[in-house]
């Protein structure tokens, strides 16, 4: 019997604990967010994450731009974001318009106010084995959701189909610091099926119809990270759930799976870089 990894409701209990924390401090924690352009997707994104904090009581500051907004007005934003001390979390939301540089939008944010982890020094303090200051809100949603359910990954094979900054690379790593045996897989991976059927977790953050049943493990599990609308309107994910999870110990759904997640560890995360800025125990 297939065991669903239900992302919903662990964020549930999640931020239910997390609220109950948050009742004791006298001062909230400030997340601000800046977003760039009229992208549909990022204004969804984005207001699901201050629906999520002001539920919380996390104060949320979106500062929009339009799409012709210079590089250097929002490096300037940022600056002024890195040494405003009451806010303790910053977020750029991507995509942004070609004309920016991403990379040096990013590597401007304070590496303590850092919410999403992409800094270099974050993300080479987690290269090395070393804590940032916290962890990519999707790869530590996922481990959430691995850990709620008693998945270990100590000594497994896990695949990894995708490399981008924001999943595939962060997630190999912290599931290498856990001992895990990972592959990446890409665009450019020949025999992906011969690859992905040997793993004894299967992970697709690709965002394209792409793992069919024949290419998982028998009682393996299976995490989706890829959402998307397909052809006739509906949201559905890189696995072919209704196929593959017949063959699977454990799956998550999408939507509902790792997506819950991923706004849950935000919040986490807005909280220990206050706790951390404020000097208190997590």
């Amino acid at each position: 019997m297939t065991v669903i990894l239900d992302g919903k409701k662990l964020r549930d209990e999640l931020l239910e604990k997390l609220a109950v924390k948050l009742a004791s401090y006298p001062v909230m924690p400030k997340l601000a967010v800046i977003l760039v352009g009229d992208n549909p997707a990022s204004k969804i994104y984005v207001n699901n994450k201050k629906k999520t904090a002001e539920k919380l009581g996390i104060i949320s500051d979106v500062i929009n731009y339009p799409a012709t907004v210079s590089e250097n007005e929002l490096l300037e934003k940022i600056n002024e974001l890195n040494n405003d001390k009451a806010v303790n979390a910053i977020l750029v939301q991507l995509p942004l318009p070609e004309h920016i540089d991403k990379t040096k939008i990013i590597n401007a944010i304070s590496p303590i106010k850092d919410v999403d982890g992409f800094t270099p020094e974050n993300f080479g303090k987690l290269l090395t084995g070393e804590k940032p200051y916290v962890y990519p809100c999707t790869p530590k949603g996922i481990l959430l959701l691995l850990d709620k359910y008693g998945i270990e990954v100590d000594g497994k094979h896990v695949v990894i189909v995708g490399r981008s900054n924001i999943v595939g690379k962060p997630l190999a790593i912290m599931l290498l610091n856990r001992n895990a045996t990972v592959t990446i897989c890409h665009s450019h991976t020949k025999n992906l099926q011969e690859i992905t059927k040997t793993a004894d977790v299967l992970i697709s953050a690709v965002g394209e119809k792409l793992i069919e049943d024949n290419m998982v493990k028998i009682n393996g599990v299976v995490v989706d990270v890829g959402i998307f609308k397909d052809e006739t309107g509906k949201t559905r994910g890189d696995v072919d759930f209704a196929n593959v999870s017949s063959k699977t110990a454990f799956i998550t759904p999408v939507p509902g799976g790792v997506g819950p997640m991923t706004i849950t560890s935000l919040m986490l995360n807005t909280v220990e870089l206050f706790d951390i800025q404020n000097q208190k125990k997590s």
